[in-house]
């Protein structure tokens, strides 16, 4: 349903009548003349089972106000949308409700035409509410235990794909365990994957399981205009500028898009989302543009090396198969650094967790996890698991949370009580059997140590340069960052034309490379998204002399 909210009998009825026209074969309408009378038609819809899908309300109503009737609405759906209509003099207060109620929109009065004013914002916050709406399960179950770093690999690989799937612990559930005996007939491996038609896979391969589950894993094609490597912000982007602007192009992914940003809760200064957006719903936006607009996405497929000798470039992918293309761009991103402490290995899956890890929150409800790390997503992951957990301690090994974390970051985390942080700390030993129990801690500045109990610690120490599958066909620094415009003459001797080398063009013509994998690059989202869009520029450039 689509609550509408205006004490103003003629606005409502316009409202309703846009409303109706719009979505009326999608959703019910209901419009209510007073938040005291919309809390009662939300209590009796909720009392039917039925669900709100968006709140379309009025600020300036007496009695009660648009954001006061938002508060005590959320109580009963909190998934459903939240817009306000504002009169110009109210938009402050629009601007406060995004704090104070969560707000996803607002728009001015009158919203006339409702084409370009009303239906597309709506729009947007309808279809996210369908992505995140809890339906009747209908998707693939997994059976294993929740101390299996091979069950937790499969997890968060569909959870990052978006594939909906019912986990099972074996351990805890007598007739799943029953189940999953009997469709593993004897085999001992974890985790067994059981999907709606029955068809059965034991500790599968990615790339297998994903074609099963309908993720596209193969080239359409064998020749593009463009290819793009890695799914992140700059490859989105990269996809979506080729493709609009007429290229064949083809983007391939390893593990599923959005990368590194795909996996983090909430991304607040990104332009446009002034209630900040999360990085699977960005990715999944940016994935919905992409293939609208003609490109073509490939997940679960890993990049082995790459051909650049000649005119085309040859991308030779780890299943064996190739694909040729005029132009390239290497978006591929960074990968998780590892830690060499005592355990950290050992439990790895199993309480050690590198990045959000989402899909472990209930887990660890009522827990006391530990957050590793003192920069952005470190900070976004603290916040996100203390809405869960019952106590979220944050180690970070500079003296200052500030040092490298956003100042609106920094606030947030200290208005928040069951957030503890310990700076100028480091871990020197994780504890445990099957399973993390326990954490030695140690002070930087005196040489203390402390041991303290655990159940879980996610880690965010920064990421290496995701490019050894170059070789030695583009020029990188020591640390794996790939040379690019001004920077491939003043470092490198790679470069055989007479022209100078375009903005993010690689020591190989043709070749562009765009996000954090890029030496000098400004390693946030607007900036990775801004490389792989201008990318494409040059991509055209580039064509048009050869």
């Amino acid at each position: 349903m689509i609550l509408a909210v205006d004490d103003d009998p003629q606005v409502l009825a316009a409202v309703t009548r846009d409303l109706r026209a719009r979505y009326a074969e999608a959703y019910q309408i209901v419009s209510a003349g007073s938040g005291a009378e919309a809390l009662e038609a939300v209590q009796e819809i909720s009392d039917r089972g039925r669900a709100i899908a968006s709140f379309l309300v009025d600020q300036r109503m007496p009695s009660m106000s648009g954001t006061e009737f938002l508060l005590e609405a959320q109580q009963t759906f909190p998934e459903a949308k939240r817009l306000l209509l504002t009169a110009y003099a109210d938009t402050e207060a629009a601007i406060q409700a995004i704090n104070d109620v969560g707000l996803d929109q607002y728009l001015l009065k009158p919203w006339t035409p409702p084409d370009e004013k009303l239906y597309p914002i709506l729009d947007d916050a309808l279809d996210d509410w369908q992505a995140h709406a809890r339906k009747p399960f209908d998707g693939a179950r997994v059976f294993g235990t929740t101390w299996s770093p091979s069950t937790f690999e499969i997890k968060a690989f569909l959870a990052r794909n978006e594939v909906p799937y019912l986990f099972v612990d074996i351990d805890r559930d007598e007739e799943g365990a029953a189940t999953a005996a009997e469709a593993a007939e004897g085999s001992t491996e974890l985790p067994i994957v059981l999907l709606q038609d029955n068809t059965v896979f034991i500790n599968p391969d990615k790339t297998v399981l994903a074609e099963a589950v309908g993720i596209h894993t193969l080239p359409e094609s064998p020749f593009y205009d463009l290819i793009v490597i890695g799914g992140g912000p700059a490859g989105l982007a990269a996809s979506v500028y080729g493709a609009s602007e007429g290229l064949s192009t083809v983007m391939i992914e390893r593990e599923a898009p959005g990368g590194q940003a795909g996996t983090s809760n909430r991304i607040e200064n990104y332009l446009g989302f002034p209630k900040g957006v999360s990085g699977a719903d960005l990715a999944r936006r940016a994935i919905a543009q992409a293939t609208r607009l003609g490109a073509e996405l490939i997940t679960a497929a890993e990049v082995d090396r790459v051909d650049v000798s000649g005119p085309l470039k040859t991308v030779h992918l780890a299943d064996g198969s190739e694909l040729t293309c005029r132009a390239l761009i290497i978006a591929s991103g960074m990968a998780v650094r590892r830690l060499s402490i005592p355990g950290y290995e050992q439990f790895e899956g199993a309480g050690i967790y590198y990045g959000a890890a989402a899909t472990e929150a209930a887990t660890y409800k009522d827990q006391h996890i530990y957050v590793i790390g003192g920069a952005n997503s470190a900070g976004q992951a603290a916040v996100m698991f203390s809405k869960t957990s019952s106590m979220v301690t944050m180690i970070v090994r500079s003296g200052d949370l500030g040092e490298k974390m956003s100042a609106y970051l920094v606030d947030q985390i200290g208005a928040i009580d069951n957030i503890e942080v310990l700076t100028s700390t480091a871990v020197v030993e994780v504890t445990g059997t099957d399973r993390v129990e326990g954490i030695r801690l140690e002070n930087r500045d005196s040489g203390e140590q402390e041991t303290r109990e655990a159940s879980a610690l996610f880690i965010f120490v920064g990421a290496v340069p995701h490019s050894d599958f170059l070789g030695d066909a583009i020029r990188t620094n020591e640390k794996g960052f790939i040379y690019t415009g001004t920077d491939v003459k003043s470092f490198t001797d790679a470069w055989t034309l007479d022209r100078d080398p375009l903005p993010l063009e690689t020591s190989v013509p043709g070749v562009f490379a765009a996000g954090d994998v890029r030496e000098g690059a400004v390693r946030r989202v607007a900036s990775a998204v801004g490389e792989g869009s201008i990318a494409v520029s040059f991509v055209h450039r580039y064509l048009d002399t050869v």
